[in-house]
């Protein structure tokens, strides 16, 4: 199958050629025809199997289709994401494949000066890329209109659920017209994300590339027995002793993000982190610095598990697991891209065990161990998880501050920060 055979347009396969693709990956197969047709899809692929091309083609094939000349451009596309990395990938994917298009887009996202994002949007385009929080904030502003919009993308549906945005989807429902085409992309489907969808999607086409939850075939993966205080001490080793030149790791926490971040300096390891409390810039200049090797090492929190898009990048390491076992298979999915071979190395305390049978029972195998010498498990560790909130350390405060005493004294402001929490990626 080519990409000609599916009915592309001549300037969105020339943009393809271009990008040096050659034939669709197996969620671009399925997906590509429906939404050609004008009909509702739900779909649910492997993350790193080019599901944002599923839908942006087809998108811009469409849109071109019927455009007509018009001196304002009204929005008649819209994408919303869970972050703004993921927004501004999928934006560089619209503006490549619409390359000889006469199609105007652009992308808008909290954490930076609305001013510029207002200029673009005041020129009139034809697709916006937004977070729901800065979308409803210049919407409510008067600075653009969704009332236009023809085609609604909601991209990684699960991750918005995850991270609290039921809500604002709805109220951004409320303002595009009831007449459109919906489409819905999500590297999983929980009975939740179906639930949401049949509220939007008018009788969807339904397509899977690959099983629901499955690690990608091509990705190396590896559990490392390790006590709680030498984590760090092994993943400095590794790093060190295999050479590794780009290396993506994941911790749970903001706090342990920089933390880590730090001690790997010290080590000599040119490193930065990533995560909900930096400002964009710092983001953008981190991912930068990363791609172009200058960074050796990008420490991340959860955020990073969706949007990165980081070419045959060979190595990514779970300092801390999950505890949500679905976000384990998009942290992994970061290498192997594009049938690119990688390694997913999780360094795994007796706290995590229960993390680890849960993360087996979601991808259906069992994850091969190893003890390095000097680095053995506490035999002699509770095996029960650490709580959110709960000191991990005897003696260290945990990473919402404060003490026993006054956890129950706080308990509505720590209640009222996770929600602002959760809505960080859009409206800080």
């Amino acid at each position: 199958m080519s990409f000609k055979s599916l009915g592309l347009s001549e300037p969105i396969l020339k943009a393809i050629q271009e990008k040096g693709y050659e034939t669709p990956s197996p969620i671009q197969a399925k997906a590509i025809p429906p939404v050609l047709e004008g009909k509702d899809v739900l779909a649910s692929a492997q993350t790193g199997t080019g599901k944002t091309a599923g839908f942006t083609l087809p998108m811009l094939h469409n849109l071109s289709s019927s455009r007509t000349e018009q001196r304002h451009r009204p929005i008649r596309a819209l994408v919303l994401t869970p972050t703004r990395e993921l927004a501004a990938q999928v934006h560089a994917n619209v503006k490549e494949y619409s390359t000889h298009l006469n199609i105007r887009s652009t992308v808008i996202f909290g954490g930076v000066n609305q001013k510029p994002q207002v200029n673009k949007l005041s020129q009139g385009v034809d697709v916006l890329i937004a977070t729901p929080g800065r979308l409803l904030d210049l919407e409510s502003q008067g600075l653009l209109s969704l009332k236009r919009v023809e085609i609604f993308v909601l991209d990684e549906a699960d991750r918005m659920l995850d991270m609290g945005f039921v809500r604002d989807i709805e109220r951004v429902m409320k303002l595009i017209p009831a007449k459109r085409q919906n489409l819905m992309f999500s590297a999983t489907f929980s009975k939740d994300i179906k639930k949401l969808a049949y509220t939007i999607l008018n009788k969807p086409v339904q397509v899977e590339a690959t099983p629901e939850n499955t690690a990608v075939e091509v990705i190396e993966q590896k559990v490392y027995r390790v006590a709680k205080g030498k984590k760090t001490g092994l993943i400095i080793k590794l790093i060190s002793d295999g050479d590794w030149k780009q290396v993506l790791v994941f911790t749970r926490t903001k706090h342990g993000a920089n933390n880590l971040c730090k001690k790997m300096i010290s080590a000599g390891i040119t490193a930065a982190a990533i995560h909900g409390n930096k400002s964009q810039g710092a983001r953008t200049k981190a991912l930068a610095g990363f791609k172009n090797g200058s960074i050796r090492v990008l420490v991340a929190t959860d955020i990073a598990a969706r949007g990165l898009d980081i070419p045959l990048l060979p190595h990514v390491v779970n300092y801390e697991l999950p505890n949500i076992a679905e976000d384990y298979v998009h942290r992994i999915g970061r290498t192997g891209r594009a049938g690119a071979e990688g390694q997913a190395m999780s360094l795994v305390s007796a706290d995590e065990t229960s993390y680890l049978k849960g993360i087996e029972k979601l991808i259906g195998e069992s994850i091969p161990v190893e003890i390095l010498e000097g680095f053995e498990p506490d035999p002699n560790a509770s095996t029960e998880p650490i709580k959110p909130g709960q000191n991990r350390n005897r003696g260290q405060r945990n990473n919402r501050g404060g003490n026993a005493k006054n956890t129950q004294k706080n308990k509505p402001n720590n209640r009222n920060r996770n929600k602002s929490r959760k809505r960080s990626d859009s409206r800080s």
